[in-house]
């Protein structure tokens, strides 16, 4: 099978990358890669990397000189830095989508497609409930950008020229400890400084309620998402829901007394900090699993990132 990533270089592509090569779930001929750059990639024959962004049209002609049977589609501009370079997330998390989409209807091969969109799409202040019948009212431009390429993805779906869902993820952890223009890198950065015994200062408090997945988890949800139909549906994939107190006292007991002081920024608290309960019971249906628990979230944060 030919799979294609983009984003590939990123936090969640690298893991997908090496979950995809370990071969445990589908046997991979290729794995053509796209992202910016690339740091070391491992050592099998099977890696085709392309360099540069989706958001110049002539880069599809490189990557899919032979059409892939699937795409996750993973690239993007984070949060903050779409809000802050409005282009450049217009380019990249909407036309680039539809580049990409366009590319693949060209080819007349309807591939299995794989979107990961975000909860920015609910926006802020959000509901008491997040279900899978919540309406999408994003208020950055991150979140209408996701959104609308989610339209774009069952669209073409329901033309039949790709088989396409999209996935509404929530803030990754742990990403490395390095700019990423995410909002919610807080959430990473404090698993990463009590992991190595440093000082954190989080913009939010300790009774601030988040969603958590790992990036185990959310490899997990893509590839089971890669092996239903698609028409077009939207995931909402189930997460662990925990204070960052509770975060920080299972942290404690695992790697000792955590520093932590609490500097509340109410925008971020308002987006990240107030998350009320998600139901995804259609996703749980379907066979989508959380991780569990704090501790094994701990784990599979903290040991494939």
């Amino acid at each position: 099978m030919h799979i294609l990533i983009t984003g590939a270089d990123g936090f969640v592509g690298r893991a997908l990358v090496r979950h995809l090569l370990s071969g445990t779930e589908t046997a991979v001929s290729r794995l053509t890669l796209v992202d910016q750059q690339f740091g070391d990639l491992p050592k099998d024959p099977r890696l085709c990397p392309v360099t540069g962004s989706i958001a110049d049209s002539t880069l599809w002609a490189r990557a899919m000189a032979l059409p892939p049977h699937t795409v996750f589609h993973l690239a993007s501009v984070p949060g903050g830095l779409a809000e802050r370079e409005f282009d450049l997330g217009m380019a990249v998390n909407l036309q680039g989508t539809i580049g990409l989409l366009d590319a693949l209807r060209q080819h007349n091969h309807r591939a299995k497609f794989v979107f990961a969109s975000s909860v920015a799409i609910y926006g802020a202040p959000l509901p008491d409930t997040v279900d899978d019948v919540t309406p999408p009212n994003p208020t950055l431009s991150y979140g209408a950008q996701k959104l609308a390429a989610e339209v774009m993805v069952a669209d073409y779906s329901r033309r039949g020229l790709v088989d396409g869902c999209s996935l509404r993820l929530p803030g990754i952890v742990a990403r490395p400890p390095a700019p990423s223009g995410l909002i919610s890198a807080f959430m990473s950065e404090l698993m990463w400084a009590a992991a190595e015994r440093r000082p954190v200062t989080l913009p939010v408090g300790p009774d601030a309620v988040c969603w958590w997945m790992s990036v185990a988890a959310a490899v997990d949800a893509l590839v089971h998402a890669s092996g239903l139909p698609g028409q077009g549906r939207v995931w909402l994939p189930p997460v662990l829901r925990l204070t960052i107190g509770e975060l920080v006292a299972a942290l404690a007991r695992r790697f000792g007394p955590v520093d932590v002081t609490y500097t509340p920024d109410p925008s971020v608290e308002a987006r990240f900090g107030r998350q009320p309960p998600l139901r995804a019971d259609t996703a749980l249906a379907a066979g989508f699993r959380d991780d569990g628990t704090v501790d094994r979230l701990i784990d599979r944060s903290l040991s494939q990132s």
